[in-house]
C-alpha cells in the first residue's frame, strides 16, 4: 500500500510539472494591462497626430486597415506575417523581409492581444505601451547601436497573411 501511494503521489507531483498546451493556449488577453501612464502617453500621441484608433482591454490601441477574409488565428497559433515597427519618430526600428513566420504564443503581449482581431489576408496597425511591447530593454542592432530605447511606444503595421 506505501508503495502505491508513493508511485501516485509522484506521478501527481511530476504530472504537475508536464507542460500542457491547452492550459498555456486558454488565455486571457486583458489579463495584462499597461499602466495608466502609458496608456496616456499612447493616448496622446494618438491625439496629437490626429490617429484615431480604438482601444484594447490591454492598453493597445489598434486600427484595422482590412480585416482580411480566412481564419482568425489564436493566441498560440503560428502565423506568417509581414510587418514594420516604427518608434513614434518614423523612424524603423525592425521589419520583416517577406513574409515571416512566427509562433505567436513566443511575440511580445501586444501582438498576441490583438493579432487575433483580423483575418488571413488583413492588416492592423498597433500602437503598443512599452510594458506590452519590450518594455525596459534596449533593442540593439547586430553592431550594438540602440535603434529603440527601453520604454518606447511602438507602432507596428502587420499584415496576417496565412494561420499555419
Amino acid at each position: 500500500m506505501k508503495k502505491i501511494l508513493f508511485i501516485v503521489s509522484t506521478l501527481v507531483v511530476f504530472g504537475s510539472c508536464i507542460k500542457n498546451e491547452d492550459f498555456e493556449c486558454d488565455y486571457d488577453t486583458c489579463r495584462f494591462t499597461a499602466p495608466a501612464s502609458e496608456v496616456q502617453s499612447v493616448e496622446t500621441y494618438l491625439s496629437s497626430n490626429n490617429i484615431t484608433a480604438t482601444k484594447h482591454c490591454s492598453g493597445v490601441y489598434y486600427t484595422i486597415d482590412t480585416l482580411g477574409t480566412g481564419k482568425y488565428a489564436e493566441p498560440c497559433s503560428s502565423v506568417s506575417v509581414t510587418y514594420v515597427g516604427r518608434r513614434t519618430n518614423g523612424n524603423v526600428f525592425d521589419q520583416s523581409n517577406g513574409i515571416a513566420t512566427f509562433d505567436l504564443s513566443r511575440l511580445i503581449t501586444g501582438w498576441r492581444n490583438t493579432l487575433p482581431l483580423i483575418k488571413e489576408g488583413g492588416t492592423i496597425t498597433l500602437y503598443i505601451p512599452p510594458s506590452l511591447g519590450y518594455g525596459s530593454q534596449d533593442i540593439k542592432d547586430a553592431n550594438g547601436n540602440v535603434v529603440l530605447p527601453a520604454n518606447s511606444i511602438l507602432i507596428f503595421q502587420i499584415g496576417l497573411k496565412r494561420v499555419n
